[in-house]
Parts: structure tokens; C-alpha cells; sequence
């Protein structure tokens, strides 16, 4: 399975690749990151087995983007997560809702990217939520999808991290050198993942990440950003969730009920 950059990096199998968000391997060169960085980073609940300094910031669980902001704040929050494998978000939410959230795609990107954003954008319209999304072709969208050809190895794609003053995280960038697909749906479940990141949720594997991703158990303990359980989501584990940390390749996944359940309670 790969890794969502939300994609979480695994060791590749001769049967099959783990991918998520991004998937990373250890880079010896990679310089040395500040015992202040990483206090803060645990600090927020994220685990640092993988964290790396990237523009902009540092990135945890493989796609998620912690900004130089986010790790200076102490937001309150006032439930902690229950149980292994949920539905969690962050204290940071997009507000002043009904709210309509534009989105673009650089041209870089070949033909089945425009028409995954579509598919992406139709999922969460379809929720009935009170955020909704619209495609635009102009400059300013709150949820620009960005291509870059390298964001090292391995890495399918990162987040811009999570909602910050009641906006959402500032779109994605994706790497199709090594997503390496023209299927439309699984291009567009990568895209509603790391969506789901910009507008506040974490990975419902995030206690756990084993359970979509393989190898040993993780165990990132409590936070200040948040891993608040949704109240409806299961405590049993969910297989099938848009938000897990890692997807197998052209794997589909549209919205299941759990899923439905914890965006509307949210949105």
C-alpha cells in the first residue's frame, strides 16, 4: 500500500505497494531536525518516527504539513480519542459556514487529474454538507491542487496541513511520476484525502496506522491540535475509510456511511 503524503511510506512488497498520502523512505543526507521541533511536534500528538523538514515546514504520517505557526500554537481542545480505529479531526475547522470552497489544478497535470478533481469534488458535494466545493481555472482558489515531479521518495502527494484561522489548509500538490495511474477513481480518492486533510480530519487510522499501512503498531498519543473522536464514527476498525493512512494501488474509495456520519457532524 502507498502512503497519502497523507500517504504514509512503507517498505514495498513483491505482491503489493502500500501507498497513502505519500509514502517515504529514510534519507541518511537529510539534515538533522531541532529537539525543539520535534518537542513540539509530539507535543501537538503526531508521531516523529517519520517526520521530515520540508519547504514550508515539517511533515508527519507522510503527507500531513505542520507549519512553523501551527507548531508554535496550543490549541484548546476538550475530548481525546477513544478507542483504535475512528473517525478523528482536528480542533482546527473551517467556519463561517454555508461556505463554498474553490478549487483549481495546475496544468501541469495530465488529463485524468481534471477529471479526478471533478470526481473528488462531486463526493463531497453529493454529502449534502455546508461546505461545497466548485473547480475554477483562475488564479486564487482556496484549494489549489499543485504538481511537483519529486517530493522525495516515494511520495504520492502532501497536504497543505490542516484549517488555520477558519480557512481551509491551502490546497495539496500531487506527483504523478509515482502515482503512476490514469484511474480516474483512485486519483480522485487520493485528492478527497487529502481534501479531508485541508478541511480538518486527521487519519482514521492515525492511533493506529498499522491497520491500513502494515508493520508494527504506532501508538502517537494524546495532543493539543486535536484527536477528537466523532460522536456516531465506530470503535472498531473501519476498512474502508476515505481517511485511512494508506490505500493500496487503484484502490476506490468513495464515502462510506462512516465516513457520511463524520462529515456531517462536522459539516
Amino acid at each position: 500500500m502507498h502512503k497519502f503524503s497523507n500517504l504514509l511510506a512503507l517498505g514495498v512488497g513483491a505482491a503489493l505497494t502500500l501507498a497513502g498520502c505519500s509514502k517515504k523512505q529514510e534519507v541518511a543526507s537529510e539534515p538533522a531536525i531541532p529537539g525543539s521541533v520535534v518537542a513540539q511536534v509530539k507535543a501537538l500528538g503526531f508521531g516523529t518516527s517519520d517526520l521530515r523538514a520540508v519547504d514550508g515546514g515539517y511533515v508527519v504520517e507522510g503527507d500531513i504539513l505542520l507549519t512553523p505557526e501551527l507548531l508554535a500554537s496550543s490549541p484548546s481542545y476538550s475530548m481525546l480519542r477513544v478507542g483504535s480505529d475512528e473517525q478523528y479531526r482536528t480542533t482546527n475547522l473551517v467556519t463561517r459556514l454555508p461556505r463554498v470552497l474553490t478549487v483549481s489544478i495546475s496544468s501541469q497535470f495530465p488529463a485524468a487529474y481534471v477529471s479526478a478533481v471533478d470526481e473528488a469534488i462531486r463526493r463531497y458535494n453529493d454529502a449534502g454538507l455546508q461546505i461545497t466545493m466548485r473547480r475554477i481555472s483562475t488564479a486564487g482558489a482556496d484549494l489549489p491542487v499543485k504538481y511537483s515531479a519529486n517530493l522525495g521518495a516515494g511520495v504520492l502527494g502532501q497536504s497543505g496541513g490542516f484549517p488555520s484561522g477558519g480557512n481551509p489548509a491551502p490546497g495539496f500538490t500531487l506527483v504523478p511520476p509515482v502515482i503512476n495511474s490514469s484511474n480516474v477513481n483512485y486519483i480522485a480518492t487520493i485528492m478527497a484525502h487529502e481534501m479531508g486533510h485541508c478541511i480538518g480530519f486527521r487519519h482514521t487510522d492515525y492511533f493506529n496506522r498499522a491497520f491500513s499501512c502494515g508493520g508494527a503498531a504506532s501508538n502517537e498519543g494524546a495532543s493539543s491540535i486535536g484527536a477528537i473522536l466523532i460522536p456516531g464514527t465506530p470503535a472498531a476498525a473501519d476498512p474502508n475509510s476515505w481517511m485511512l493512512a494508506c490505500i493500496g494501488n487503484g484502490v476506490n474509495r468513495p464515502f462510506n456511511g462512516n465516513d457520511q456520519t463524520a462529515l456531517n457532524f462536522l459539516y
